[in-house]
């Protein structure tokens, strides 16, 4: 059977939905407000990562390349199977598309991507902890992430690593007298023996546990997102360039729903398409889980964190560490409140939210064009009165926000799965037309 090009199968849709605004010819062009604010959403206004002043080695190429085998490695685990690969797949976005985290047991919160996160005060859900470095080593001794403890790694280093550690931090201290398993957290034999150690002793492991904290973090801030389809547009636009065909119509429009009518932009701005603060968004509780409520908890556990930049082992000085010493550590606001990652690549990253509470993207923007009511706090959203053929677009837009597809080999076929995506809603919505008919015009397979 012949099959019609996509562009020919667009026209189709295109006169199909000929009533609709979206593809009125004569529709006006970006305002300078909207074209400015599309540019500062494009990745080339990402400025260079500048340092962490509580990791000195944080740029460090030999670092990053321990912290990458650190990463890789199941050994820094209570049962030697669990790496932070395991939740932060390489080729998920360094994510594991669960709704709640696995390692050696069950966490309550949903595995976050790790692109990008170098630019971030905050890390975890809630911001529970102020660095990479210092978020790296809470999943290591967790019971139910890798079940290890810190007198366990710094043994690790020092049979495994020691070449590699001492390169980059000096040499290691001498730790073959001490416990086999010792740490102010976790099980009671293992919190009993490091009490049983001297200052000194509980020092040098903590050095030797924030350094792997360290060394890891030196190679997440090596993760960075790439370029999207969106990117090209936001660029061609900028340069006042032609941008046919770098964006669909449908595309274009929920870009425009998105900058405009949805106010994404007030969470979800800047290259990375997301403010890095904490907001409760009315995101439903999990029955069977504990309590969860957010930011209002995690300030204090943060300031109580021995790893956090204004303690012993970071290497910045009070005046590096303004985020945590001015934050708000108080206040309805912060009940439920959680940050919001990425949108980049968050079309592949389903189930959403920090306890994967919503199955899929629609839903998602379903649920903040309802604005239902917070089980907590206060619900920063309002009912947006969006229609179904504007949600369907903002769709659109955000699939645009997946990294340009890697050249195919001979044995695959390009993944147009997005588009037929695209294509489903746009036609059910806008049309009635037959699925499978429009389908069969756009080239999809059957």
């Amino acid at each position: 059977m012949m099959r019609l090009p996509l562009f020919v199968a667009a026209g189709v849709l295109a006169a199909a939905v000929a009533g609709w605004s979206w593809f009125d010819p004569g529709k006006p062009a970006w305002s300078p407000a909207e074209a400015k604010l599309i540019a500062s959403l494009s990745l080339s206004t990402l400025p260079k990562l500048p340092p962490d002043p509580s990791n000195a080695v944080g740029d460090d190429p030999a670092a990053a390349a321990l912290g990458r085998a650190l990463f890789f490695d199941t050994r820094l685990s209570g049962n030697g199977k669990v790496a932070c690969a395991s939740c932060h797949v390489p080729d998920r976005q360094f994510q594991d598309g669960t709704p709640l985290g696995t390692g050696m047991g069950q966490t309550n919160r949903r595995t976050m991507p790790i692109a990008g996160t170098a630019y971030s005060p905050w890390l975890f859900w809630d911001g529970r902890r102020d660095s990479q470095w210092a978020q790296a080593l809470g999943p290591l001794e967790s019971l139910v992430e890798h079940g290890a403890d810190r007198m366990q790694i710094a043994r690790l280093m020092a049979a495994n690593y020691a070449t590699e550690y001492e390169a980059v931090f000096g040499p290691l201290p001498e730790i073959t007298a001490l416990p086999e398993h010792a740490t102010p957290l976790g099980t009671e034999a293992a919190k009993a023996a490091w009490t049983s150690l001297a200052e000194r002793q509980r020092d040098d492991v903590n050095r030797v546990f924030a350094n792997v904290g360290k060394a890891i973090a030196a190679f997440e801030r090596t993760i960075e997102p790439r370029p999207t389809r969106f990117d090209a547009y936001a660029d061609a636009l900028v340069a006042g360039r032609d941008t046919a065909g770098l964006l669909t119509a449908v595309e274009v429009e929920g870009l425009r729903v998105f900058v405009g009518k949805g106010e994404c932009t007030k969470c979800h701005n800047g290259p990375l398409f997301t403010d890095q603060h904490f907001h409760n968004t009315g995101v439903p509780a999990v029955a069977g889980l504990p309590e969860d409520r957010g930011r209002i908890v995690a300030t204090a556990q943060v300031l109580a964190d021995p790893f956090n930049c204004l303690g012993a082992y970071s290497d910045a000085g009070p005046a590096g560490c303004a985020e945590l010493r001015y934050m708000d550590r108080e206040g309805e606001d912060l009940i439920r409140a959680y940050k919001p990652p990425s949108l980049r690549g968050v079309a592949e990253r389903a189930p959403y939210m920090h306890s994967g509470q919503i199955a899929t993207l629609a839903a998602v923007l379903r649920h903040y064009n309802a604005a239902p009511a917070a089980p907590g706090g206060h619900s920063e959203l309002r009912p947006m009165a969006m229609s179904e053929a504007e949600l369907a677009a903002l769709e659109a837009f955000l699939r645009t926000l997946s990294e340009t597809p890697r050249m195919e080999t001979s044995h695959d076929r390009p993944d147009r799965s997005h588009l037929a995506l695209e294509l489903r809603s746009i036609t059910e919505i806008a049309t009635g037309l037959s699925v499978p008919s429009f389908r069969r015009a756009a080239g999809f397979a059957d």
